[in-house]
Protein backbone atom coordinates (compact mmCIF):
# COMPACT_ATOMS: atom_id res chain seq x y z
CA UNK A 1 0.00 0.00 0.00
CA UNK A 2 1.46 3.39 -1.18
CA UNK A 3 0.85 6.47 2.03
CA UNK A 4 1.74 10.14 1.27
CA UNK A 5 4.14 11.56 3.71
CA UNK A 6 1.23 12.97 5.52
CA UNK A 7 -0.76 9.82 5.89
CA UNK A 8 3.04 7.73 6.47
CA UNK A 9 3.49 10.78 9.30
CA UNK A 10 0.40 10.63 11.22
CA UNK A 11 0.23 6.67 11.37
CA UNK A 12 3.86 6.42 12.60
CA UNK A 13 3.45 8.87 15.41
CA UNK A 14 0.03 6.58 16.48
CA UNK A 15 2.12 3.95 15.87
CA UNK A 16 4.55 5.32 18.50
CA UNK A 17 1.99 6.55 21.06
CA UNK A 18 2.15 4.32 24.37
CA UNK A 19 -1.70 4.97 24.88
CA UNK A 20 -4.82 5.68 22.86
CA UNK A 21 -4.56 9.04 20.76
CA UNK A 22 -6.40 11.85 18.92
CA UNK A 23 -4.73 11.74 15.92
CA UNK A 24 -5.53 15.84 15.77
CA UNK A 25 -2.93 16.56 18.66
CA UNK A 26 -0.03 15.42 16.12
CA UNK A 27 -0.89 17.78 13.01
CA UNK A 28 1.27 21.02 14.82
CA UNK A 29 3.66 18.07 15.05
CA UNK A 30 3.80 17.13 11.11
CA UNK A 31 3.34 21.30 9.98
CA UNK A 32 4.11 23.58 13.27
CA UNK A 33 2.72 27.25 12.45
CA UNK A 34 5.00 28.98 11.00
CA UNK A 35 3.46 32.15 11.17
CA UNK A 36 4.10 35.08 13.85
CA UNK A 37 1.91 34.52 16.75
CA UNK A 38 -1.06 37.28 16.33
CA UNK A 39 -0.31 37.32 12.47
CA UNK A 40 -3.71 38.38 11.04
CA UNK A 41 -6.13 36.05 9.47
CA UNK A 42 -5.18 36.85 5.95
CA UNK A 43 -1.44 36.51 6.45
CA UNK A 44 -0.33 33.61 3.33
CA UNK A 45 1.48 31.43 5.96
CA UNK A 46 -1.24 31.28 8.34
CA UNK A 47 -3.31 30.05 5.74
CA UNK A 48 -1.35 27.52 4.44
CA UNK A 49 -1.03 26.54 8.05
CA UNK A 50 -5.18 26.47 7.97
CA UNK A 51 -4.81 24.36 4.54
CA UNK A 52 -2.83 21.99 6.00
CA UNK A 53 -4.39 21.09 9.43
CA UNK A 54 -7.44 20.72 7.38
CA UNK A 55 -5.35 18.26 4.81
CA UNK A 56 -4.24 16.38 8.08
CA UNK A 57 -8.18 16.32 9.00
CA UNK A 58 -8.37 14.58 5.77
CA UNK A 59 -5.73 12.17 6.15
CA UNK A 60 -6.97 11.26 9.59
CA UNK A 61 -10.49 10.06 8.46
CA UNK A 62 -9.01 8.11 5.21
CA UNK A 63 -6.30 6.27 7.77
CA UNK A 64 -9.52 4.92 9.73
CA UNK A 65 -11.58 4.37 6.67
CA UNK A 66 -9.16 2.27 5.15
CA UNK A 67 -8.71 0.25 8.49
CA UNK A 68 -4.84 1.41 9.40
CA UNK A 69 -6.53 2.74 12.39
CA UNK A 70 -9.10 1.85 14.40
CA UNK A 71 -11.26 4.26 17.34
CA UNK A 72 -11.60 2.45 20.64
CA UNK A 73 -12.74 5.49 22.36
CA UNK A 74 -14.94 6.98 20.62
CA UNK A 75 -15.45 11.12 21.15
CA UNK A 76 -17.87 12.23 23.88
CA UNK A 77 -18.16 15.70 23.26
CA UNK A 78 -15.62 16.59 25.94
CA UNK A 79 -13.06 14.92 23.69
CA UNK A 80 -12.04 13.46 20.36
CA UNK A 81 -11.95 9.98 18.90
CA UNK A 82 -9.10 8.35 20.53
CA UNK A 83 -7.75 5.45 18.14
CA UNK A 84 -4.52 3.36 18.20
CA UNK A 85 -2.77 1.64 15.02
CA UNK A 86 -3.86 -1.62 13.04
CA UNK A 87 -2.57 -4.78 12.36
CA UNK A 88 -3.43 -3.28 8.51
CA UNK A 89 -1.57 0.21 9.73
CA UNK A 90 1.50 -1.95 11.31
CA UNK A 91 1.96 -3.73 8.07
CA UNK A 92 1.34 -0.55 6.12
CA UNK A 93 4.99 0.69 8.05
CA UNK A 94 6.44 -2.45 7.27
CA UNK A 95 6.16 -3.03 11.03
CA UNK A 96 4.58 -6.40 11.16
CA UNK A 97 1.63 -7.50 13.24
Amino acid sequence: MTLTANERRLLELVATAAKPVAMPAFFNTIHPPTFKKGAPQDDPARRAWVRHQLDLFDVSLRLWYIGLVEIVHPANGERPDLVVITDAGRAALGLGA
